[in-house]
């Protein structure tokens, strides 16, 4: 993606953003050679590095079976993933002066990843276990509790896969080059929709703005 250097978020904030906001779109290609998209949660599992001194991030889903992306996956198991974080409008009212325009403020990670199909039903079932522990541990029970016939029939019917991310981006475009709106623009954002409470919080993160000691 377009990647201005004042923008350029680090692994950390990349790991954040796909942690706090897991719904991702996987985009493979079809067999037309046009790209596919699915929808769906993501598990990010760091895991230690052969090559370097950072963890390296590998991506646990699934698709259902009848979702022909898993054999896209299987032909051309190259893909990218995208995470969105929040974003809203940006009002020129938080410059100081009249000659400015409105933008749009927002977090974004791209990952160019390596897909490698899960068939094992204990090892999807593993994985099946980390996505209720991201969304729902007490669920965590009740799956047990289906018993052993239930569970393999539902696995039967998924495929799962993991995404090794071979590269990223993470994009983290709150106008940091703009320090004469930061604090106009966080007061705006800290009364504002939940998306922009979260943009607010992001600042708070990154320095920028006076935070507002009540909030």
């Amino acid at each position: 993606m377009y990647m201005p250097p004042q923008f350029s978020g680090d692994r950390a904030q990349a790991a954040a953003l796909m942690t706090e906001h897991p719904f991702a779109s996987l985009i493979g290609v079809d067999d037309a050679g046009l790209p596919y998209v699915t929808h769906l949660p993501l598990h990010l599992e760091p895991r230690p590095s052969t090559s370097s001194g950072q963890p390296d991030f590998v991506l646990l889903g699934h698709v259902a079976k009848p979702n022909p992306h898993w054999r896209y996956l299987q032909a051309r198991p190259q893909a990218v993933v995208t995470f969105l974080g929040p974003h809203a409008y940006m009002s020129p009212k938080v410059y100081p002066d009249l000659a400015r325009v409105p933008t749009w403020n927002y977090l974004a990670v791209h990952c160019t990843v390596q897909a490698t199909l899960i068939e094992d039903p204990a090892s999807k079932d593993a994985l099946l276990k980390k996505l209720i522990g991201d969304h729902e541990p007490p669920y965590a029970e009740q799956w047990r509790g289906l018993g052993e016939e239930f569970a393999h029939k539902m696995l039967a019917g998924i495929v799962a896969f993991e995404l090794q991310v071979t590269d990223l981006q993470c994009k983290v475009k709150l106008n940091q080059h703009r320090k004469e709106s930061h604090d106009a623009m966080r007061a705006v954002y800290a009364a504002g929709s939940p998306d922009e409470q979260a943009l607010a919080r992001w600042m708070d993160r990154l320095g920028m703005g006076a935070a507002d000691p009540e909030k």
